[in-house]
């Protein structure tokens, strides 16, 4: 395995902040070694000052993607943490549901739902699997649009695809809903198409504006800004207030605080799970 020297080290943790939002600090060393040091080995670089100078001239950004893709913690399940989707199932849902719904029987209540580090898709599967049970076969009267994004090419398309291997699906996913909404295919599992309808994904860099994406009702930023500084945890969160629905919802991490990091929203409690709204 390539060894990294110090200044490699400054120089990489920066470069990787730079294009990720990512912030690695010395004691992740080992690390940067272990996923790097392939794709270093792979281009035919002895360093990786080498690695960096080819990531910064690839026109493609091929590389950059490589060492994105490297460095992203992929780390995810169905039905993560539990909490936050019983939260969605009997608080947040119900209730937008009720503040939604249209006078006329002949509008669709419209709801959109951002998973905002996606990873390979679990997440947003799992709300629309919730919403499904919500609903049941009133989901015609509902204009329900999901959708996740990722910094991550790799998780990108593994979550479009919707196919997870038997340790994937075995993750928080309950024997009920496997057998309901996947189906078997050459020893991987593959969403159902009432699932994949629901949901889109596209890529997104957290750290960049945040155009196009419009306004949402309610929005998932689980575990991804313990990985930024302080400086860009306030840039994110900031962000998010500007495109979220006056009586929207954000749903972080369990582990995770707004305090101090942006007074735009006040902290609420249902049960024993922590949402955010507006002031």
């Amino acid at each position: 395995m390539l060894k990294i020297t110090p200044e490699e080290l400054k120089v990489i943790t920066r470069y990787i902040h730079e294009i990720s939002g990512i912030h690695l600090d010395a004691g992740k060393k080992y690390l940067l070694e272990t996923r790097l040091s392939s794709i270093a080995e792979e281009l035919g670089c002895s360093n990786y000052m080498e690695l960096y100078q080819k990531a910064k001239r690839d026109a493609r950004r091929q590389i950059q993607q490589q060492i994105i893709d490297a460095i992203s913690t992929n780390e995810t399940l169905f039905f993560r943490d539990e909490g936050p989707f019983k939260l969605l199932q009997y608080k947040i849902l119900p209730e937008l549901i009720d503040a939604r719904t249209p006078k006329s029987s002949f509008m669709k209540t419209p709801i959109r739902i951002w998973s905002a580090a996606s990873s390979t898709g679990q997440e947003l599967y799992s709300i629309a699997i919730v919403i499904r049970e919500l609903v049941g076969n009133d989901i015609s009267k509902f204009n329900f649009k999901l959708l996740g994004t990722d910094i991550s090419d790799s998780a990108v398309a593994q979550a479009s695809r919707g196919r997870y291997n038997k340790f994937e699906i075995e993750r928080g996913l309950p024997r009920d809903k496997l057998n309901r909404y996947f189906t078997l295919r050459g020893g991987f599992w593959q969403v159902k198409d009432e699932l994949r309808a629901m949901v889109h994904f596209r890529k997104l860099n957290l750290m960049l504006p945040f155009s196009g994406l419009g306004k949402f009702d309610i929005v998932f930023c689980r575990n991804v800004a313990i990985y930024f500084t302080m400086e860009d945890r306030k840039k994110l969160f900031n962000k998010i207030a500007d495109i979220l629905e006056p009586d929207g919802y954000l749903v972080i991490g369990s582990t995770e605080s707004l305090t101090g990091i942006c007074s735009r929203f006040k902290p609420k409690r249902h049960l024993r799970s922590i949402f955010y709204q507006l002031q």
